[in-house]
């Protein structure tokens, strides 16, 4: 009898430990619905608290919602802020760290728009209180640093449409680029800065004209405003922008910097003298293809520092330290991105973090507490923090997502292309001891982007249906230096290929692919390389094809990159091999044998539907298995949660009945 007692407890106890331990499953498609996004921490002025925002979907209205957190500095407690409010963006703590101030749409009694307008609430809770009634909608603001006065870039009310009927009134069009992804077609209405009292809630304006002003911050003195402004003959024309500043004393405006390429996000050093700003490497009217450079301008002698270039990597945000002898940033480098300190006079060029991970949306307040969002393979977003040297986790959002997820096995590859080129990849597998496994080459887009060592929720659910899935950074890709981004210049589908098929060939030959079961995908450019490599390599048993295009004529006039097309490629009536050398897809549509899926969203002005369409049509005509997906009212990115559950499950779907 004791013995039967004995074995009883032993059993239970062993089941109590199993019941315990949580079941472990792979990731699916529908696992959309469960993730959440953290994004744009906000240290407070006193440095106590950090402000952030969750977005989560909502499957029943089939959206992203988003909310406002903040949590104390110590990770001790978290308040939720904003219940009632709609998706609220660009977030700020007034200057005195009573108030939380964000973008929101909505309306109110005597305003008649939905444009956004700018919210403030009492950082310890209630309601939060529209402050402004712009006609337009507000692009940005920035804060005075009393706190009495914000500036603010607003859009020029849409008087185009004045209509009381539900028909609207014809677009008349005059600019030379008059598209934009995400806008549509583009008029003549420009964005300019504010200045708002918030006692008695006065606006002032202070600049006017045919050009766009963006990214306005104040001084710490507050008696200047810092811009950006292309105020070239004719904007649409090439990539310059320019660093203004505007004195309120003075009420004039003065150009900062000459360089005939881009400038961008201005900030001033702690004394004021200096300003801080982004520029491109080149002065070409299209500079898609170089490295974003860090600079500073000492505004009383005009001297100039670039403080990144010997690095040749993109700087990707930045903040001034407290003694303005240095700035921390975020530079880009093969897969990862890291927080750097690069000292102003001196050379400084230290890495503060390291690993195989990425760093993103970097800020701090004016006592030099800094904060940033943090990623890594195993880790989606989270917020940390910096004691001293070190990052330290704050949130943990993601925690009871991953509770029951068995996340695939990732580790970085190199391979060699037949001209020699070192290309670097990052590869996703069920686990780690996967051989011989069905290979799927998903291919990103930009060309100058990277695929890197962040969270990679696509790759990882492909990677849980079954499949090794390989990352590639072709030439063309970011992360490498300039030489490498430009690589491709006017040379499309030649070296990205090269590129990817290398890294085929090296994961066949290293054991981890089925060299009978190929696929490749990808989105934008990626779709537009699945195209390109199909149609010169017919190993390949499956491909899909989002957002691609193939015969390059159709897209000029069509697409929002004239600039670059007219900098890169020249008019297809001034150089026409040049434009049919890059359609070779469509013109040698004969050659493809790869069952394609095409993808593509109705609303796109980045790569028009178009692109998808002619291919789908060139495939059925020739009898090559081909299907047709159109997401309706989608813009470039895919953003309702049910269409992109729905393309992953097509993806699976295809690449299971071509590779069996």
């Amino acid at each position: 009898m004791k013995q039967a007692i004995v074995s009883f407890l032993v059993c239970l106890v062993a089941f109590n430990v199993f019941a315990q331990t949580p079941v472990r499953r792979m990731l699916e498609p529908r696992d959309v619905l469960r993730m959440k996004q953290v994004r744009q921490p906000k240290v407070s002025p006193d440095g106590n608290w950090i402000l952030y925002t969750v977005s989560r979907v909502d499957s029943i209205k089939d959206k992203n919602l988003g909310k406002l957190f903040m949590t104390s500095w110590d990770g001790k407690e978290t308040v939720g802020l904003t219940e009632q409010t709609s998706n609220p963006g660009a977030h700020a703590w007034s200057p005195d760290g009573k108030y939380i101030s964000f973008l929101a749409s909505g309306k109110s009694d005597g305003d008649k728009t939905s444009s956004r307008q700018l919210y403030v609430m009492d950082r310890r809770g209630g309601e939060p209180v529209q402050l402004t009634q712009f006609k337009g909608g507000i692009s940005s603001y920035s804060w005075a640093p009393k706190g009495n006065q914000l500036v603010f870039v607003v859009e020029d009310v849409d008087v185009s449409d004045t209509a009381k009927s539900n028909v609207r009134q014809p677009y008349e069009i005059t600019r030379y680029r008059f598209k934009q992804d995400y806008e549509g077609y583009l008029d003549n209405r420009k964005s300019h800065l504010y200045l708002f009292d918030v006692a008695t809630k006065k606006v002032d304006t202070l600049t006017r004209g045919n050009f766009d002003e963006s990214s306005a911050v104040f001084s710490h003195d507050g008696n200047l405003i810092a811009y950006v402004s292309n105020t070239s003959a004719d904007p649409d024309r090439n990539s310059n922008s320019d660093v203004f500043v505007f004195d309120l004393k003075t009420r004039k405006s003065r150009q900062v910097t000459t360089f005939k390429g881009s400038n961008g996000s201005p900030a001033f050093s702690p004394d004021d003298k200096m300003i801080a700003y982004t520029q491109s490497l080149t002065e070409e009217n299209f500079n898609m293809y170089d490295v974003t450079e860090l600079v500073i301008k000492h505004l009383e002698t005009g001297k100039e520092e670039n403080l990144s270039k010997v690095l040749d990597r993109s700087v990707r945000g930045f903040s001034w330290a407290p003694d303005g002898k240095s700035i921390y940033a975020l530079v880009e480098d093969d897969r990862k991105q890291h927080l750097y300190q690069l000292g102003v006079g001196n050379g400084l060029r230290k890495a503060i973090t390291e690993g195989n991970a990425v760093f993103q949306s970097l800020q701090s307040n004016e006592a030099g507490k800094l904060t940033a969002i943090y990623s890594n393979p195993q880790t989606p977003d989270e917020v940390y923090v910096f004691d001293g040297a070190q990052p330290r986790r704050l949130t943990h959002v993601q925690d009871e997502f991953l509770s029951n997820i068995k996340l695939a096995y990732v580790k970085g590859f190199t391979s060699i292309s037949a001209d020699k080129t070192v290309v670097s990849g990052i590869l996703y597998t069920p686990d780690s001891s996967a051989k011989s496994l069905p290979l799927v080459l998903f291919i990103h887009g930009g060309p100058v982007a990277q695929d890197d060592y962040s969270f990679d929720e696509s790759r990882q659910i492909l990677a849980s249906a079954g499949f090794a899935v390989a990352a590639v950074n072709y030439r063309g890709s970011s992360g490498r230096g300039a030489a490498f981004s430009r690589a491709i210049y006017a040379d499309w589908g030649n070296k990205e290929v090269m590129d990817i098929v290398g890294s085929a060939n090296y994961l066949i030959k290293s054991g981890i692919a089925d060299s009978t079961k190929l696929a490749i995908g990808g989105w934008s450019y990626g779709g537009i390389l699945t195209n390109y490599t199909i149609a010169k390599d017919n190993r390949f048993k499956a491909a899909v094809s989002g957002a691609g295009s193939s015969l390059q004529t159709t897209m000029y006039g069509t697409d929002q990159y004239v600039t670059q097309y007219d900098e890169e490629l020249g008019a297809p009536w001034k150089n026409p091999k040049k434009w049919m050398d890059l359609s070779y897809p469509f013109l040698h549509v004969t050659s493809i044998k790869t069952p394609t899926l095409f993808m593509a969203s109705q609303n796109d002005f980045n790569v028009p539907v178009a692109g998808a369409e002619q291919m789908y049509q060139a495939l059925k005509h020739e009898g090559v298995p081909t299907e047709l997906v159109i997401y309706p009212g989608q813009n470039h990115g895919v953003s309702v949660p049910s269409y992109i559950i729905h393309r992953f499950e097509r993806h699976i779907n295809w690449y299971r009945k071509f590779l069996k």
